[in-house]
């Protein structure tokens, strides 16, 4: 972000704190879309992630006085919409598999990791939006939103060793998803 960007945005925040509609409208429009894709990877129900895109600019423009630095704007309120698709998903009773239960993963197939960027972008997508809750929380969360499993493990409560097998097994069906879509012959 620019400095000037950054000067605006301030103005823009400073606004909305004195409660301009004009203002909110202005902000609202600068960062939903980037805020909806983050919260549309992890639901894929348009209408789901539109709602929690609505309340998390909701409950940022409430909070903003609480705010403490201005040029984090964007990166809050991405995440405030993070976590509250996380706390969707949990009271829709998203189900992980526990670590203790889970069978092996080996991860020795070299052509994996190379399914995974040698396909279409679409062909990805799909594969992702297909997946269970949980692996697509899990796997979207990595790739996209650049947590680390760890990060991950905290976010939803679960043990890193039960998201590492969540995350190795949504590859997984990844690759078997893009097999199907004859990328590789079975």
């Amino acid at each position: 972000m620019t400095l000037q960007l950054a000067i605006q945005e301030d103005i823009l925040i400073e606004r909305c704190i004195n409660k301009d509609e004009h203002a909110y409208a202005m902000l609202y429009h600068a960062h939903a879309k980037q805020v909806y894709y983050a919260v549309n990877r992890i639901l894929t129900d348009t209408a789901e992630a539109e709602d929690i895109v609505q309340e998390s600019f909701c409950i940022a423009f409430e909070q903003l006085g609480d705010l403490k630095n201005r040029a984090t704007f964007g990166g809050w309120v991405k995440r405030i919409a993070i976590n509250r698709s996380i706390s969707f998903l949990r009271k829709r009773k998203l189900v992980f598999v526990d670590e203790a239960n889970a069978e092996s993963i080996e991860d020795e197939d070299p052509m994996e990791e190379e399914v995974l960027f040698a396909n279409k972008v679409e062909d990805i997508k799909k594969a992702i939006s297909a997946l269970p809750d949980g692996y697509r929380t899990i796997i979207s969360l990595h790739l996209f939103e650049d947590m680390s499993q760890d990060e991950i493990a905290k976010e939803l409560g679960l043990s890193p060793g039960t998201v590492r097998s969540q995350y190795h097994r949504a590859k997984k069906k990844i690759v078997e998803s893009l097999k199907e879509r004859m990328y590789y012959g079975t």
